[in-house]
């Protein structure tokens, strides 16, 4: 039986459904996610749409998901591989009346993970555009009924010309910090006395380079913490300018930096306002904000 294709009011209930898979991606995944997002219209408050949660996923390795397929397919999901685009891993769960789609690239993968979320942002915030594609999708829903490859067809064209539009206007040096620091992020032990990696961070150049680096925690307090590591790995490869930076803690979650990184901070930027930390998500605080009436 082909796929039935309906198209639907806004539900809110799309967000615990979403909630729920990602817990257990989460769970089958492990070390080798650095990122997950809920995407798609299921993920866009007050669109119409098919009632298909899309979940995107960033990972270290591929090879590693590769790995994880029979996991995978035992918790209900169908392994189909790139399907159609490369460098992705593509699963969805529900038979021809689709509940879910999961859409898994490599972390460095820039290009396809920032233009689903572009596109998400640009329908969060612009009305016109999300009345638009709501009033598309219920013509292409009457039209195709079970032909889910005319009714992809059907939204072809709009669908790439707003892609240009979103990604002409979305910032994407947020979410290029966190993928840097979550690709190195990842508790080790380096011997008895010398743990690392358990923190990361991941700071923007004047000139648009980031630089990455993880804390090194060791006996008797000689080691360092992430944002000073990713600071000298600047320093080493000759620059001195920071723009932006972002913290990730051990349990993926964007924070601030600690006390001692944000007066080397000060110091390197002489109290310079313009370093932008970044919650990813949770909003951007200037450093200057961080350390008001810094002694210098």
């Amino acid at each position: 039986m082909a796929q039935h294709v309906v198209v639907r009011e806004y539900d809110g209930g799309a967000k615990q459904r979403y909630e729920a898979a990602r817990e257990a991606l989460e769970g089958a995944l492990g070390q080798n996610l650095a990122a997950i997002w809920h995407i798609g219209s299921t993920a866009v408050e007050g669109l119409a749409a098919k009632p298909i949660v899309d979940i995107m996923a960033a990972v270290k390795s591929l090879e590693e998901v590769d790995g994880l397929a029979e996991k995978l397919c035992g918790m209900g999901y169908e392994y189909l591989g790139e399907f159609g685009i490369a460098g992705r891993r593509y699963l969805r769960k529900g038979g021809d009346e689709r509940t879910e789609q999961v859409h898994i690239f490599r972390a460095d993968d820039t290009y396809n993970i920032v233009r689903h979320l572009a596109f998400r942002q640009y329908m969060r915030t612009h009305a016109d555009e999300r009345e638009e594609y709501a009033r598309l999708k219920r013509e292409l829903a009457l039209k195709y009924p079970y032909d889910i490859e005319g009714y992809c067809d059907g939204k072809d064209e709009y669908v790439r010309r707003v892609e240009k539009l979103a990604l002409a206007e979305y910032d994407d040096s947020w979410d290029r910090l966190y993928l840097a620091a979550r690709r190195v992020q990842g508790a080790r032990a380096l011997s008895p006395l010398v743990e690392a990696g358990s923190v990361a961070a991941a700071l923007m150049t004047d000139s648009g380079r980031i630089y990455a680096g993880v804390c090194i925690d060791t006996a008797c307090s000689l080691g360092m913490c992430a944002e000073r590591n990713a600071i000298a790995n600047m320093i080493t490869n000759g620059e001195n300018k920071i723009c932006k930076l972002v913290a990730v803690m051990p349990d993926g979650r964007a924070g601030m930096p600690c006390g001692a990184c944000r007066e080397m901070l000060m110091q390197l930027g002489c109290g310079d306002a313009q370093i932008l930390c970044n919650y990813y998500g949770g909003g951007v605080v200037r450093l200057k904000d961080l350390v008001p009436d810094w002694w210098r």
